[in-house]
This record gives C-alpha cells, sequence and structure tokens, in this order.
C-alpha cells in the first residue's frame, strides 16, 4: 500500500528541465526546417511554426494536468481509455469525420481540428495493459490466462492501425506492449513465441504492400535508385553527413529547400544534423539518454507495480520511437516515418507526448527517496 508521506516529495525537476528544453528546441528547429515549405504552400515563413506553438500551449495545459492528478486515477478508468481509443481508431474509417491524406486514414477532424488516434493509442495502451497486468498477479505466468489475452488485445490494435495503415504506429506500439509485459513478469519463453510470430506477421505485412518492400529495399540497397524508391533515405544521408562535426550553420541547410521530403516532421533530425552538426545533435542523443535514465529511476523507485510498469512503459515508448526514427534516418533501421518526440511537428504527437511526461512527473512524487 502506497503511505501518504510520498505525497510530501517534490516531482523530477531534472526531467521536467530536460524535457521543456527538448520541446522549445523542437520549435526554433521547425521554424528552420518548414520556413521553405511554409513560404511556397501559404506565404509565410511561419505558418507550421505558429501551429506548433499553439500545440505546445495545449500539451503544455496537458502536462500540468496531468502532473497533478494522481496516477492512481489512470488505473480506475484505464477500460474507459482503452474502449475509447478503439472507438477513435475506428472512426477514422467514418466518412465526414476521418480525415484521408495521400491515400492513407489516419486522422479525425472535428469542427476545425484534427488529431492522430494513433498518438493517443499510444499512452493509452501502456495504461491499460499496466492495470492489467497488475491485476493478474500470478496469473501472468500462464499461457492462457496470461500471455494469449495480451497477444489478442495487440492483434486488435495492429488490424485497425494496419487498415489506415500506419505500420511506424504499430512497430511502436507493439514494441512497447512487450516491454510492459516483461516489465510485468510474463516468462521469457512466452515473450520469444510472440516476437517470432510478431515478426513473421511483420514479413508477410511487408511483402503485401509494396511500398514497404521498397522501403526493405531502400534500406539494404540506399544506392539503388536514388530518384525513386532510395530518394529519402538518401537525402536524408547526405543532409546528416554534409552536416559534418559543426553544421552548416543554423538556418542554413540544402536540404530543406524541398528536397528532403517531411523536413519538418518525421524527418527534422536530418535537418537538425545538416545545421548544427554532430556535436551539437551528440546534446540531443544525451537528452534522450537523460530521459531514459531518469524515467527508469522513477519506475524503480515506483511504491506499486501499477506505478512501476506505467513509468516504465511511458519512458520505453518515448526512447524507443526517439530511437527508431533517428535510426530510421541513419541508414540503421528501415524509415518507418514515426515522429521524433518533442521535436517533429505534429499537434498530437506533442499534446499526448506532454500529457505522458505529466504522468511520468506526478508518480516521481510518490517514489521512494
Amino acid at each position: 500500500m502506497r503511505n501518504r508521506r510520498y505525497l510530501k516529495q517534490k516531482p523530477d525537476y531534472s526531467l521536467a528541465l530536460c524535457v521543456f528544453a527538448l520541446v522549445v528546441f523542437g520549435l526554433v528547429m521547425i521554424s528552420s526546417a518548414s520556413a521553405v515549405l511554409s513560404y511556397q504552400q501559404f506565404g509565410r515563413n511561419d505558418y507550421y511554426l505558429m501551429r506548433q506553438v499553439g500545440a505546445f500551449v495545449v500539451g503544455l495545459l496537458a502536462w500540468l494536468v496531468c502532473q497533478g492528478i494522481d496516477y492512481h486515477f489512470y488505473r480506475k478508468v484505464s477500460h474507459f481509455l482503452l474502449l475509447f481509443t478503439l472507438l477513435l481508431l475506428v472512426l477514422v474509417f467514418v466518412p465526414h469525420i476521418g480525415q484521408s491524406f495521400r491515400g492513407v486514414s489516419r486522422w479525425i477532424g472535428i469542427g476545425g481540428a484534427v488529431f492522430q488516434p494513433s498518438e493517443i493509442a499510444k499512452l493509452t495502451l501502456i495504461i491499460y495493459l499496466a492495470a492489467w497486468f497488475e491485476g493478474k498477479k500470478e496469473e501472468i505466468t500462464q499461457f492462457q490466462k496470461g500471455f494469449l489475452p495480451f497477444i489478442l488485445l495487440l492483434a486488435i490494435f495492429a488490424f485497425l492501425l494496419m487498415k489506415q495503415p500506419d505500420l511506424g504506429s504499430l512497430v511502436i506500439l507493439t514494441g512497447v506492449g512487450f516491454a510492459v509485459a516483461f516489465l510485468a513478469g510474463i516468462p521469457i519463453g512466452h515473450l520469444l513465441v510472440g516476437l517470432v510470430g510478431g515478426f513473421l506477421v511483420l514479413v508477410f505485412l511487408v511483402k503485401y504492400a509494396p511500398y514497404r518492400m521498397a522501403r526493405v529495399i531502400a534500406f539494404l540497397h540506399p544506392e539503388s535508385d536514388p530518384l525513386g524508391i532510395a530518394y529519402h533515405i538518401r537525402n536524408a544521408l547526405i543532409a546528416i553527413g554534409s552536416g559534418g562535426l559543426f553544421g552548416r550553420g543554423f538556418g542554413q541547410s540544402y536540404q530543406k529547400h524541398l528536397f528532403l521530403p517531411e523536413a519538418h516532421t518525421d524527418s527534422i533530425f536530418a535537418i537538425i544534423a545538416e545545421e548544427l552538426g554532430f556535436l551539437r545533435v551528440s546534446l540531443l542523443l544525451f537528452a534522450f539518454g537523460l530521459i531514459a535514465y531518469k524515467g527508469y529511476q522513477i519506475a524503480l523507485k515506483a511504491p506499486d507495480t501499477f506505478g512501476r510498469l506505467l513509468a516504465g512503459g511511458i519512458t520505453t515508448w518515448l526512447v524507443f520511437q526517439a530511437f527508431v526514427n533517428i535510426a530510421g534516418l541513419s541508414g540503421l533501421f528501415p524509415f518507418t516515418g514515426v515522429p521524433l518526440p518533442f521535436i517533429s511537428y505534429g499537434g498530437t504527437s506533442l499534446v499526448v507526448s506532454l500529457a505522458a511526461v505529466g504522468i511520468l512527473l506526478n508518480i516521481s512524487k510518490y517514489g521512494s527517496r
């Protein structure tokens, strides 16, 4: 049982400061990376920047609200959050509600607001799994009562995400789901069975869609078809390589002049490396390393299983997604198109990530000294 003396502790301000610095840095880099595209589309350089600033204000409010709510509250509403998220993932396919762009259906538009349910799913799935695994207790080690329901839940999310389609979010959700299961105590043998099965499904999904196979080929052979399937990754590698140690200078990127696709969203890390260079990029990597250290420290000190799993899941999600984004643009991992947390342009991603940080900071107030 938790002790009320934990309420007297202050949240982890070093984690809060690190995240806040990353968001401000992201706004600065969005102002540079999006300037050319913004002017071409809207006749002004700051269109995307101002939209991200608006998302930051909303996200900051979500951060403060979540930081002030006792994290045990989410255990009580975990079933509602799960059902609500599944409903949102279905609504993206409903005419006049779901919004499509370039042949994919990943957004919901209500009034003038457009948001992406898959980003919300990353947090709500972690909350639900943390509550569910805590309630399972000794049944976690049983294949039928612990592992199979967990796999079934992931399969439901996988089906809805692949209908959009959104393989990048599926990779993040699956990876984080298995991480929470590992922390909860599901036997390693069960997890290995799930990983092998998931890999086979992934191979099928890649072969099923030619554009996914093209990304794999571009990853394995970036020199092939430089103006076709390898165009994105080659331009990302050019941007990263041309930055050198010290970079071209802020605002001096060549690739953002409509050469590198999604320069201010999924590919913003390449623009950062080009303008600021390897030495300054190292500070960005250090910041995510600090988030990992502080987040897992909070998880270890959490006073109960729910807090431990919730903190561990949130930390794994943010750090794993950052790794997938950076590794994909650096040619170390197939490019999946997921945003860089706190940095990439994207209102839903920023708001949900900041809300998750608020929950993490609330858990830190209950941890043992």
